[in-house]
């Protein structure tokens, strides 16, 4: 039977009533965000549609955004309100999380998305947009609350904040309403472009309106570290020198570079991974516990151990990139072959490093990190290696168990494991590695955010705790740029060095090796 308009009506309207929504467990904060605005910058590409506006869709399908919400989408396409809404739907069922897609949360999202032709460096327009964020703050019951969000090209921030500078909408009221920028990543190239941007951002926006993301800080299991961490007892005091051997980090992703041949050949692995997302897993493993679950105060361990980093880039640093190879029993290209890349290029697509931390918790113990394209499959993990046993009260028996082994997946099965040594059951002492295994997905049984929904959230909410600060970029950066700078004042490694599917260069199992060490089989 038909439903009644009325009917249909009724119940589109419930959905601003308060309702239990499983979806809050897994969010740290359960405040909905003050009546805003979100202003999209670069919403016709392809970061918006496939991560941020179905972001937003989501946290508005789980009631998580006020009903005065608006979304005002910015590109440089010629469309209408009508023709950006199709194409969102079209994304949305493509790229959501969560399908088929609740076609009543659309029906009453897709009113709240404005588009907005205008180009970047068109001074009168941002002055146009301005009067039309006045506007929508008296139509709408939005005070002035703005979240400037740039999903342009890198090279378009500088411009991007000026304008809003020029337009004074960085401006905000005595009578209230807040203005925030959230800044994707990279930012900057090298230490001096991200020192300069720093400059640019700092004349328009204090640093507490500065929000830069990076998603892997959203993701549940790098969050619950901090939880693992300081909210058991039995780990912290663990977790140092005198017990841990040593620490691998992996993030290994089993695609090429897709369409991104031009973009990649201006990165590398160096800058589109090790410069923020591993330096911030090294950052959150090895930082002290903070005083407070304070943004500020997070991030002041995050720099101290930062600032504590030392490797040596010619001897403990390697590099690599992928010829071609099987993945997946798919045959695929090398990287040299791929669309937009250079067929000389000497761009790496894979890096390992030692690093050492030297402080008084980890004065000694050495951090391995790797992450490289085409690897056999797509992993993130944190592996804490233990130290073995001062006495092996079992040698006699011939028997030699393996090391403790704490392991932190990330992606894409959330979890932790613990690996220890137990006696086989029956006559004898036969001591075999056994392993406890926690996962997110079997444990709480609930259908856990994706990090961009976390993160456009605390945005809005005005919790920084788990975006990039200031010094932490250039930190970073100053990390990167020496290893950088000696692979170009040496010869690049005859590249391809290894074979798409495999684990990376032979050289990065020698990192390791020479120390007695071996890469964890993920």
């Amino acid at each position: 039977m038909k439903e009644s308009r009325e009917a249909r009506n009724g119940r589109r309207a419930s959905r601003a009533k308060p309702a239990r929504n499983v979806l809050r467990e897994g969010l740290r904060l359960e405040r909905v965000p003050d009546p805003s605005v979100v202003v999209l910058f670069g919403a016709t590409g392809d970061l918006a549609h496939r991560k941020v506006i179905p972001a937003l869709y989501h946290l508005w399908r789980t009631n998580l955004l006020p009903h005065e919400f608006r979304l005002v989408a910015i590109g440089r396409r010629p469309y209408d309100d009508d023709t950006f809404r199709a194409e969102i739907l079209a994304s949305l069922e493509r790229y959501s999380r969560v399908l088929p897609l609740d076609l009543d949360a659309w029906e009453s999202f897709a009113p709240r998305i404005d588009y907005h032709r205008l180009d970047f460096d068109d001074t009168a327009g941002f002055e146009k947009l301005a009067s039309a964020l006045d506007a929508y703050d008296a139509e709408h019951g939005t005070p002035g609350n703005r979240l400037y969000y740039l999903a342009a090209q890198p090279s378009q921030f500088a411009e991007l904040i000026a304008q809003l500078g020029r337009a004074g909408l960085d401006h905000e009221r005595h009578e209230g309403g807040w203005r925030r920028v959230v800044i994707e990543k990279p930012f900057g190239h090298d230490l001096d472009s991200a020192r300069r941007l720093n400059r640019e951002v700092g004349k328009v926006f204090r640093e507490s309106q500065v929000y830069r993301i990076d998603h892997y800080l959203g993701k549940e299991t790098v969050r619950n570290l901090l939880v693992f961490r300081f909210g058991n007892g039995i780990f912290e005091p663990l977790w140092n020198r005198r017990y841990v051997d040593h620490i691998q980090i992996t993030v290994a992703e089993s695609i090429g570079i897709e369409s991104r041949g031009a973009f990649y050949e201006q990165t590398g692995a160096s800058r589109d991974v090790l410069q923020n997302h591993l330096l911030q897993l090294v950052s959150l493993v090895a930082m002290e516990p903070p005083a407070t679950f304070e943004a500020n105060a997070l991030r002041d361990e995050k720099v101290k151990v930062l600032r504590a980093i030392s490797t040596d880039p010619a001897n403990d640093v390697v590099r690599g990139q992928y010829g071609p190879g099987w993945v997946a029993a798919t045959q695929v290209p090398g990287y040299r072959a791929e669309d937009g890349v250079d067929p000389a290029s000497e761009t790496e697509t894979f890096v390992a490093a030692k690093f050492t931390i030297d402080d008084w918790r980890w004065s000694g113990v050495p951090f391995y990190v790797r992450t490289g394209k085409r690897l056999p499959k797509r992993a993130t993990e944190i592996a804490i290696q233990y130290r073995e046993v001062p006495h092996r009260l079992f040698e006699d028996e011939g028997v030699t168990p393996d090391a403790n082994l704490l392991a932190i997946r990330i992606q894409p099965d959330e979890g932790i494991m613990l690996r220890f040594g137990a006696k086989v059951p029956g006559l004898g002492l036969d001591v075999r590695s056994v392993t406890m295994d926690f996962a997110y997905g079997s444990a709480f049984n609930v259908d856990s955010p994706d990090a961009y929904e976390t993160l456009i959230l605390d945005a809005l909410q005005g919790d920084a705790s788990l975006f990039t600060r200031v010094d932490e970029v250039e930190e970073a950066w100053g990390i990167v740029d020496p290893i950088i700078d000696t692979w170009a004042t040496a010869s690049a490694p005859r590249f391809p060095n290894y074979d798409a599917g495999s684990w990376g260069p032979d050289a990065a199992d020698a990192l390791l090796e020479r120390e007695g060490h071996r890469w964890r089989r993920i």
